[in-house]
């Protein structure tokens, strides 16, 4: 019983010793070498090819119905218009409402 009482002594004190001895850990912030630039796209004046590079989730297939819609119906007056068309749902839109302009 002794024993183990010992061995458990030592265990704790060394445990106790490594915690003190490394001390605290701080992380050290890098440059950022890479800003990100966000712009933002024209849904009344953009082509299928800009719509399609500047949206998350809009492909060459849905950036090409954005341009038919607005041809068909006329201008956007909201954002959320682009819900009519298929295949773009309210995840997309919220994905992209940021970067859309009107």
């Amino acid at each position: 019983m002794k024993g183990i009482r010992t061995l458990l002594a030592c265990v704790v004190a060394v445990v106790l010793l490594g915690l003190t001895v490394a001390g605290p850990v701080y992380a050290v912030e890098q440059p950022d070498s890479k800003k990100t630039v966000v712009s933002t796209v024209s849904i009344n004046n953009a082509d299928a090819k800009e719509l399609a590079a500047k949206l998350h989730n809009i492909g060459k297939s849905k950036a090409e119905a954005i341009v038919n819609y607005r041809k068909e119906h006329g201008l956007f007056t909201s954002k959320e218009q682009l819900l009519n068309i298929k295949g773009i749902g309210a995840e997309t839109l919220k994905k992209n409402k940021a970067l859309i302009t009107l």
